[in-house]
């Protein structure tokens, strides 16, 4: 597993922005684990999340001109990615957001930021009903430009309706590529490297991730 991944589970844990238990998500499952990326709300995480999401984007080799960050998790996700591919990997890259309502004043318009052109990468954190990706790729294309790819930070993994996972249909659906920093086939297997009574979650947290991913999961 690449340092930034583990660096990544370490950050969430501290900062409890991976929870292990029992959760009713918005699909009606009770699942064993939730991701909330509104914990990373203090300098030094958002620094280090930004370090991740570059190094993974680094590392996947896609080729992008700009980041755009949706609105609104999106938005400072995209920002910390910015400043992250600038200083750790030379990279100086423009990025831009969206308003979720236009703005009638002053430079007017929905997009802040630099003008959306060349090839666009979108940083978002989970894909769940994937309506903020449809409607980023909608803006993205209206003002002339191509989006690419998606960065994520967590990829769940697991069926939507159908048989697919949200990842998997934006991919098809849209024929963009869509990286992540971690998934939860990656997560089960760093968590599995720890043993006994040292690990950081429980073997029974760690039977129901397993679990989980049989029932619910997509290769």
């Amino acid at each position: 597993m690449h340092d930034y991944r583990r660096t990544f589970i370490d950050l969430s844990l501290r900062r409890e922005a991976l929870r292990f238990g029992r959760f009713t998500l918005k699909s009606g499952r009770e699942s064993p684990y939730f991701f909330n990326a509104g914990r990373f709300d203090d300098g030094e995480s958002l620094a280090v999340l930004g370090r991740c999401y570059a190094a993974t984007i680094i590392a996947s080799g896609l080729g992008f001109d700009m980041l755009f960050g949706p609105a609104y998790k999106g938005i400072t996700l995209a920002a910390a990615t910015a400043i992250a591919l600038s200083t750790d990997h030379g990279r100086n890259v423009p990025w831009a957001f969206n308003r979720k309502e236009a703005k009638d004043h002053g430079e007017g318009g929905r997009i802040v930021g630099r003008k959306l052109e060349g090839r666009v990468l979108i940083v978002d954190d989970v894909i769940t009903a994937g309506t903020a990706i449809r409607e980023s790729v909608a803006i993205i294309r209206d003002a002339g430009a191509e989006p690419v790819g998606i960065a994520l930070a967590l990829d769940r993994e697991e069926r939507g309706q159908g048989e697919r996972s949200a990842v998997q249909e934006v991919e098809s659906g849209f024929g963009l590529r869509c990286i992540s920093i971690l998934t939860l086939t990656g997560l089960i297997e760093a968590l599995a490297e720890e043993k006994g009574d040292t690990g950081r979650i429980s073997a029974e947290h760690r039977a129901a991730l397993q679990a989980y991913r049989a029932r619910f999961g997509v290769a």
